[in-house]
């Protein structure tokens, strides 16, 4: 696993001349540690196109200094894409920052390369810039002896490598202009040098910025114009300084699709964020993902008539797809987990022979299960739906419905949902027992799984209201996947149980497993019961 970190600092420009101020009278810092020079040089990765770069992410390879080694940066809160500057301005920057071992020269290690993927898409990352880097770090520190801070002079010689260094390629600032170096003859690598400034928390506090803006700027400092130095050898577009990132907010008198853009930016937001999690098999990674795809599968159905039927339906398949990709090992993992409880309340000599016999009949279809689902995560089926829900935020294909006061619309959709869910409930309550009635009720739950993904929906727009309606159908939908996990459990179990190699004790612990199964689900059934009356009343009266 990779080691992590977050970091806070604050980058500055500075003329080659500038003499760094005394720091100890920076507000807060009592003393300052003796310069201690270091020489840095670092291989960046990236695509032709700098499809890391373009997103606020770098990674490299760097030796010398205290932390050689690989290093990936991911902004914190940061912009979904395009701007590539991480926040540049008056604002410091807070990136996680991941590191591994020096290992080879040219291959990315499995645990960093895990986090880029969803970005790549396919693609190669191959060195695109060298940066030799002459670093002068000053340590200040605060009362008691506390480290709160690095400032960082750094003097910079980038050099664009590989297709990033053919004729045409500009390096330097954002206009492209060099920076105490000319360009080399066209088709040559070009180097550029510049100096900069960085202060870098330790244990001190974001107070410590303000505190040293005035001393910085007194020294010639300015803010930098690009939030990393790959971004500045790339003359990628420096973002405004307090610009937002992502989506704006909806307002209650903008348009309903505002509505639909911001809640599907963040469930792009947490499918990118939780597939390194699927790669690297980390718990809840399978559960956390999936819930977001069902987000923005449910708020993709909702908003349908405002937008382009062909591109909904296209991503809504999709969507579905990757679903039930996901959705296959994690049931297998909930009902491994499910039976390996219940099964830890038989006798202790029977509950072991039980467990080694579940993990044979089960644990085989879990794994293969797990394949298929990392073989779909590397996929091209995959990396394109990736493209096409941010090609859908980008330029929405939208209908001139869309238009309409969310405020306004959005009370139709959740009205919508409450209505399908209720005569799901009506359909439920004419069946009384069987198949017919368990997926009547199995109706129910997704149909309080779509009130609830519309009600977070427009939440922006309608606050408590909404968000009282999301809880309410949340509830129905947990009581019913109780309901539905124990009938799949249920019928597992008999299935088990009537294998004809089954010692005869293991038979039997099926058996009562078995009834278990039926008893919580009769349990369940007649707690939601009384949920569906509370929350019928509960959903006439305050739809919103």
């Amino acid at each position: 696993m990779a080691l992590q970190a977050v970091e806070v600092e604050k980058k500055y420009d500075v003329g080659h001349d500038a003499e760094v101020p005394s720091l100890a009278e920076i507000p807060g810092v009592v003393r300052v540690g003796e310069p201690h020079v270091d020489t840095l040089e670092a291989v960046y990765f990236d695509t032709a196109s700098h499809t890391l770069a373009s997103r606020d992410i770098t990674l490299r390879r760097r030796t010398g200094g205290v932390d050689a080694g690989w290093h990936l940066k991911l902004t914190v809160e940061g912009p979904r894409s395009g701007d590539g500057s991480g926040g540049s301005g008056s604002e410091p920057q807070r990136r996680r920052e991941l590191h591994a071992p020096l290992g080879q020269p040219g291959v990315v290690p499995d645990s960093l390369l895990a986090h880029v993927l969803a970005y790549l898409r396919g693609e190669d990352a191959a060195p695109v810039v060298r940066l030799k880097t002459q670093r002068t770090t000053y340590a200040l520190y605060g009362a008691d002896g506390v480290h709160l801070a690095d400032l960082a002079d750094d003097r910079v010689s980038a050099e664009l490598l590989g297709a990033a260094g053919g004729a045409g390629a500009a390096v330097g600032d954002g206009a492209g202009a060099a920076v105490g170096d000319a360009a080399a003859p066209e088709g040559e690598a070009r180097t550029r040098q510049w100096r900069e400034w960085e202060l870098e928390l330790v244990h001190g506090s974001p107070e410590l910025f303000p505190a040293a803006e005035e001393i910085l700027a007194a020294a010639g400092a300015l803010p930098a114009k690009h939030g990393s130095k790959l971004a500045k050898v790339l003359a990628l577009p420096a973002r405004e300084s307090g610009a937002a990132a992502g989506p704006k907010s909806p307002g209650i008198k903008g348009p309903v699709s505002d509505l639909l853009t911001a809640y599907l930016a963040e469930q792009i937001s947490e499918i990118l964020a939780h597939d390194p999690g699927i790669r690297l098999e980390e718990p809840e990674a399978v559960h956390d993902l999936r819930s977001a795809t069902r987000r923005a599968r449910s708020a993709l159905q909702a908003y349908r008539r405002f937008y382009n039927a062909l591109a909904v339906r296209h991503l809504g398949a999709e969507l579905k797809w990757l679903g039930r990709v996901l959705g296959v090992p994690r049931d297998a993992e909930v009902m491994l987990d499910r039976l390996r409880a219940h099964t830890a309340e038989l006798p202790p000599v029977l509950a072991s022979a039980v467990k080694d016999r579940l993990e044979d009949d089960l644990g085989a279809s879990r794994d293969a299960a797990h394949r298929k689902l990392q073989m779909a995560m590397v996929s091209a089926r995959y990396f394109q739906l990736l493209d096409g829900l941010e090609a859908f935020l980008d330029n929405p294909p939208v209908r001139p419905g869309a238009a309409a006061p969310a405020r306004k619309a959005a009370v139709k959709l959740v009205a919508k949902a409450a209505k399908r869910l209720e005569r799901a409930a009506r359909t439920a309550r004419r069946t009384h027992r069987g198949a017919e009635h368990e997926t009547a009720l199995h109706q129910v739950r997704k149909d309080a799984k779509r009130l609830r993904h519309v009600a977070e929906s427009v939440e922006p727009v309608h606050g408590k209201h909404a968000t009282k309606i999301a809880k309410a159908a949340r509830r129905q939908q947990q009581i019913l996947g109780d309901f539905h996990d124990s009938v799949v459990a249920r019928d597992l179990l008999a299935k088990l149980a009537a294998a004809p190699d089954l010692p005869e004790a293991v038979a039997s612990a099926y058996v009562t497993l078995h009834t278990r199964q039926v008893q919580l689900a009769a349990e369940a059934e007649a707690e939601y019961r009384k949920e569906q009356k509370k929350s019928r009343k509960f959903l006439r009266g305050t739809v919103i």
